[in-house]
């Protein structure tokens, strides 16, 4: 059993609207089941009770700005009531701009939420309605300005790249509007499509389309180079962030430590098992409520397959993975093991090997996928 803290994840699934591209375990907001879900939630946690520390807790949605101050705060009064929670633990919560008011941040602030993280995706209104968002620009804006004036030092933002006739100016639009904000972090990410998603049928109704590949490369490579002059340096694939601001809630993913899940559709992970909760919300208010327990699937990862993940996800960081400690935490040589499967990529320049740590160049986190590979 881990020592190491804990982080919390917390899914709230509700959405004022349903935005075209997601694909996430979310639904319309219905208040009754709100009330309802949130008595769950406080329920299972502090069921799950026992002397551990815990040092980060996330809530993640859907959006969890829709619920009330009030709410949060209950749910973070039996996280610390079930756990030893730090004082100075990272409390996240997603927002969306068009959810929250000064009024409402500064109730968040006071409920024990210290970083705050907004779904924002573009700073162009075009593209905002192409996928489906509620807020324009200029809201954004204000919600980080209101966000500060409410006591938040830790603001993040996420922003979309690769939509639908994005162009690489365009794209480049919206990192100085992002640098505008003067936000201490940010994750970018490349539109996925899904086939369940909208906008997959609006981009055929309508005729738009994605921008080639190369584009796309370069949008991202001008993204990093442009950030990191203002001082937003590349910690992860698609994260950056101010010295000392990286969200130390998603370090536990890329660094394979453990984590508990708390909400319907929500995965935890502790000392080499995984699971994840029934995905349908009324179902998880109805299992908690009746003592029951609401995990769905549960699978233990043998020593190979957790040797090979926590190299997936370490390679995600920019500082790499250092062998000598991975030989000492699972007993096998990185290059030993892996060197024939990632010769090629070193030898493309996609990855580096020193005797102190293996890395991705920017070029290799471009070409990740492929990378990856190699511990498939």
């Amino acid at each position: 059993m881990t020592t190491a803290p804990l982080g919390l994840y917390v899914h709230v699934p509700f959405c004022s609207a349903i935005c075209h591209y997601c694909n996430f375990n979310r639904g319309l907001l219905d208040e009754a089941l709100k009330v309802a879900y949130v008595d769950a939630l406080v329920a299972h946690v502090t069921r799950e009770a026992e002397d551990a520390p815990v040092d980060t807790i996330y809530f993640g949605g859907g959006t969890p700005s829709l619920l009330e101050p009030a709410e949060i705060g209950r749910i973070l009064a039996a996280c610390r009531g079930a756990f030893r929670v730090a004082a100075d633990a990272e409390v996240t919560m997603e927002a969306n701009p068009e959810t929250v008011d000064a009024a409402r941040l500064a109730g968040f602030r006071a409920a024990g939420v210290n970083r705050l993280s907004f779904g924002v995706q573009s700073f162009r209104d075009e593209e905002l309605k192409r996928l489906g968002r509620l807020h324009g620009a200029a809201r954004a804006r204000a919600a980080v300005l209101e966000a500060r004036t409410a006591g938040f030092d830790n603001v993040s933002l996420d922003l979309m790249m690769w939509l639908p006739g994005q162009t690489v100016a365009q794209w480049m639009t919206s990192i100085e509007g992002l640098i505008e904000t003067g936000v201490d972090h940010a994750s970018l990410y490349l539109l996925e499509l899904y086939p369940n998603a909208p906008l997959q049928e609006l981009m055929a109704r309508e005729q738009w389309s994605q921008t080639a590949d190369d584009d796309a490369a370069d949008m991202y490579e001008q993204a990093m180079d442009r950030l990191e002059a203002a001082g937003l340096a590349q910690y992860e694939i698609s994260n950056v962030a101010r010295p000392g601001r990286e969200c130390r809630h998603n370090l536990k993913y890329w660094r394979d430590s453990g984590w508990l899940a708390f909400g319907c559709g929500a995965h935890g992970s502790r000392d080499g098992r995984r699971w994840k909760h029934v995905a349908d919300t009324a179902a998880y208010v109805a299992r908690v409520t009746a003592g029951a327990d609401p995990i769905a699937e549960a699978r233990h990862l043998d020593a190979e397959a957790r040797f090979a993940e926590a190299l997936f996800m370490g390679l995600r960081l920019t500082e790499g993975i250092d062998p000598d400690a991975y030989r000492a935490r699972f007993g096998q040589d990185v290059w030993t093991r892996y060197g024939d499967a990632l010769a090629p990529a070193l030898e493309a320049g996609l990855l580096v090997h020193t005797p102190g740590r293996i890395g991705l160049t920017r070029r290799g986190m471009l070409l990740a996928n492929e990378v990856m590979q190699a511990f498939v």
